[in-house]
Order: structure tokens, then sequence, then C-alpha cells
């Protein structure tokens, strides 16, 4: 074995540490119910951003308020995806 070859062996050993310690997934998928239905098919005919145009009108309402930490609302399936 060569010094490249361990190089590289220890540079995989370590590529796969780092994903074995990688946290779970906690963010919510975007729900297969009949409110969300549509969002899904415009998903897939249109895209992410065409879908999350929509988000605001019901998320980030009163009753349905973002939490204090959340992220930037405009980008919503950046983070929670459309298919479960």
């Amino acid at each position: 074995m060569s010094k490249r070859d361990i190089i590289m062996i220890v540079l995989g050993i370590i590529v796969v540490a780092v994903l074995w310690a990688a946290p779970d997934e906690t963010t919510p998928h975007l729900p297969m119910d009949d409110t969300h239905k549509e969002f899904h098919q415009i998903v897939k005919q249109d895209g992410k951003k065409a879908a999350e145009k929509f988000c605001k009108d019901c998320h980030g309402q009163p009753g349905m308020e973002f939490p204090p930490d959340h992220p930037d609302p405009n980008r919503c399936l950046f983070c929670h995806k459309a298919t479960p």
C-alpha cells in the first residue's frame, strides 16, 4: 500500500464517521392532507418556489404563528420537504 492509498482510506473513514454522527432529521415534511394536496401538485409541475409563494397565506397568521426561532419563512420548502 502506498501513502496515497492510506490517505484515501483515512479520508473515507472520516467521511463515513461524519455522516454516521449527523443528527437525525427533525424538520417535518409538507403534510399529505387535503389542505396541502394542491401544493404537492404545484411542486411537481412548477417547482418549490412556485408552491412556497402560498405558504404565508396561512402560516404566520393568527393561530398559525411561526416559532420565535424559525428561520426566514420565505423559503419554506428549502427545509420542509414536499415528499415524505
